[in-house]
């Protein structure tokens, strides 16, 4: 739902401060290696981001310094939370922050909040796709919802990789948005996209909610049908055809975002120079075609603006995550 994704709602809006960003900027910069932290090992989109992140920053020259991806993977994202924590007011440590560091202090799996760091400026958005084998009988948003509301036990649902995750969260939006309960759906959780995506293919499941980089070259190949994307609107590409949950009449917007954080007590010249630095990498060709690559959409939020809408976003997925079952 719009209202359970304010970054997803801001993902276009103009950031009024750009003209004042490189001024600011000028009274700081790095003298050193800068690192970006990662809460996950090498692989998967934490990591893919911030290493095309690294690129184009590098390419461009526009960090100043040498630029280096740091994986501090465990205790879900808390080591990589820490490891930031331990360097306040050091603009040469960088956070790639996602949804997780909203969930995970809801879920009570780290005692780190969004609130521990300076909010810098968010990339992309990826808006999750519910996909069902191309011979299902579920052929439509309304098909699903049908289904869901007549029994929550009769569609084997699948997902990556955690309870209480965005995947999870935008079923259980789905059973709110068709007035269901989302604690009687019937879930499967999967260590990964590369095994719940075949157990749908294989019959196993009936749905697999995921990201549309997972799914893609099946539904390119007519083996998987998307039914829904939770997107504010349709996706590009080869994903135009995919209609919306909104225009299938269910207002559900919801998708995993990631975004760069810094640690406490940095400056103001320090924040302007990271916004304006990101801000300049996010404009290039070679993220368009990161971006066009892992069908994200550009998702830009800086200083005042991602702070809010993290604040507002904790504040909303704290209530859902409630109604689901997993607040801690």
């Amino acid at each position: 739902m719009t209202r359970h994704a304010p970054l997803a709602r801001c993902a276009f809006v103009a950031v009024a401060a750009v003209a004042a960003g490189p001024a600011a900027a000028q009274d700081w910069k790095p003298q050193r290696n800068v690192e970006i932290v990662v809460t996950t090992s090498p692989g998967g989109s934490n990591d893919a981001t911030a290493r095309a992140l690294e690129r184009v920053l590098a390419a461009y020259k526009l960090a100043g310094a040498p630029v280096s991806v740091a994986n501090k993977p465990g205790g879900g994202g808390a080591i990589a939370y820490a490891y930031v924590n331990q360097r306040p007011g050091d603009g040469h440590t960088l956070l790639l922050a996602s949804p997780t560091l909203l969930s995970a202090t809801i879920l009570g799996r780290t005692k780190s909040s969004h609130t521990d760091f300076t909010p810098l400026a968010s990339l992309w958005n990826d808006y999750v796709v519910f996909g069902v084998n191309a011979d299902s009988p579920i052929r439509t948003g309304g098909d699903l919802a049908g289904r869901l509301g007549k029994d929550p036990r009769s569609v084997a649902i699948g997902f990556a990789s955690a309870l209480g995750n965005h995947h999870h969260t935008t079923v259980g939006l789905l059973m709110k948005a068709i007035g269901g309960n989302a604690r009687e759906l019937r879930l499967i959780v999967f260590k990964g996209a590369s095994e719940a995506v075949p157990a749908v293919l294989g019959g196993h499941i009936d749905l697999v909610s995921t990201s549309a980089v997972n799914v893609v070259s099946h539904v390119a190949a007519g083996r998987m049908r998307l039914i829904g994307v939770a997107a504010p609107r349709r996706l590009g590409g080869a994903l135009a055809e995919v209609p919306t949950w909104k225009e299938q009449g269910f207002d559900v917007v919801y998708g995993s975002w990631r975004a760069i954080m810094g640690p406490q007590g940095l400056s103001a010249a320090q924040v302007a120079y990271w916004e304006n630095a990101v801000r300049k990498a996010t404009a290039t060709a070679e993220w368009a075609n990161v971006l066009e690559t892992n069908h994200w959409t550009s998702h830009v939020l800086t200083g005042a603006q991602l702070k809010t809408a993290l604040q507002r976003e904790y504040a909303e997925m704290e209530i859902v995550l409630s109604e689901i079952g997993l607040a801690r």
